[in-house]
């Protein structure tokens, strides 16, 4: 889409933690802390809830979900601009 909306790192980072707080399946601590874009995708990052093993833990699942629909939401209609 060639009439994406240009938007800062950071606005766009408070716009997705609002998004993910707002989520039916939003779990305490979930956070997107950095976001990339490769290939006209945002990549969104952030605690993945581990076990002390560094397996996942059932709440692995969940953010990678929840990241995974960020990206879905939003890549479409933003571009990062710094």
């Amino acid at each position: 889409m060639a009439d994406k909306q240009p938007i800062p790192r950071q606005d766009l980072l408070i716009m997705a933690n609002q998004m993910i707080r707002d989520h039916e399946d939003y779990m305490e601590g979930m956070q997107a802390d950095s976001v990339e874009q490769k290939n006209g995708i945002l990549i969104f990052k952030g605690e993945f809830f581990f076990d002390i093993q560094g397996l996942p833990s059932p709440k692995t699942m969940a953010v990678f979900n929840m990241f995974k629909y960020l990206a879905q939401t939003l890549s479409g209609q933003y571009q990062l601009v710094d």
